[in-house]
């Protein structure tokens, strides 16, 4: 049985608050505040979106209040790239993103120019994250070299199998208009990589509200944001932003494995509106909402 606690998009700047003036470390603050008392956790991971402005400053105070929370539990905490994310910025702070409990790189970078993806082992479960960023977009791309290298670290069964880690979703949501320009390009290559393999699960982030579906056989799950929620009652071409930070546990082993529970910070501010835009124009309509 392993126990993963998920995180993501936690949007912290060099000056505190995300360009909509929200302050994500608070957010993740109280975030780790209430997920306290949860047991039995043998990892954290954070899918991404780290640095809202991509600095190493801002994925300094992540490492910073994640590491606290992994220390006092002595365990790993991991990161993976997302879209607001820069890769300088992030191997500066991060280094390839697979922490020890007390602080220290731990696993395997690999060996792909140009990406920040790795694998650590983690008391016989395999963790493996990827690097889908493309500097400048909103979407996400896995290219060839780093699809071939995740299929040769997969060949070889783990004791309690694998879980894959990234920022953008291989899987959208056809009624969401905007969705799919804005997921994983080409997910099919990604589950062609994944079949036969051990991987438990797909944890990603990025839509910043909970998600699940298939890449070909193996199941993805999108946990929702830190700093801030996407509300899905709004028309379908807009995108509209709340409070009210989540998280996710994930339980592997086990006849229901793998099973993903959500969990909430108790803000009273959750729900209030952030803003409202529409994706694929950029026009705000905050005040028309």
């Amino acid at each position: 049985m392993h126990r993963v606690l998920q995180l993501s998009d936690t949007h912290v700047s060099r000056t505190g608050p995300d360009e909509d003036s929200v302050d994500g470390l608070a957010a993740l603050q109280q975030l780790l505040y209430d997920v306290r008392h949860v047991p039995a956790l043998d990892l954290v991971v954070v899918s991404g979106d780290i640095a809202d402005d991509g600095s190493k400053e801002g994925c300094l105070a992540v490492r910073s209040a994640v590491g606290s929370f992994a220390a006092e539990r002595g365990i790993p905490h991991i990161y993976s790239t997302g879209n607001h994310d820069r890769r300088e910025g992030f191997e500066a702070a991060l280094s390839w993103g697979h922490l020890g409990p007390d602080g220290s790189p731990i696993g395997r970078r690999a060996q792909v120019d140009g990406v920040i993806a790795a694998v650590s082992e983690i008391n016989g479960l395999r963790v493996i994250t990827l690097d889908s960023l493309v500097p400048g977009e909103t979407h996400g791309v896995l290219g060839r070299e780093q699809l071939d290298w995740l299929a040769a670290e997969l060949a070889t069964p783990a004791p309690d199998g694998s879980i894959v880690v990234l920022h953008h979703p291989p899987i959208s949501v056809d009624a969401i208009l905007y969705m799919k320009s804005v997921v994983l390009q080409e997910p099919a290559a990604l589950g062609d990589a994944l079949a036969g393999t051990d991987v438990h699960a797909v944890l990603c982030g990025h839509l910043h509200h909970q998600l699940s579906g298939m890449v070909g056989e193996k199941p993805v799950w999108v946990t929702p944001g830190v700093v801030t929620r996407i509300d899905l009652t709004a028309p379908s071409a807009l995108a509209r932003g709340v409070l009210g930070a989540g998280a996710t546990v994930i339980d592997l082993g086990g006849p229901s494995s793998p099973m993903f529970h959500i969990l909430h910070a108790r803000d009273p501010r959750a729900g209030s509106e952030v803003y409202v835009y529409d994706p694929l124009t950029g026009e705000d309509t905050t005040e028309s909402s």
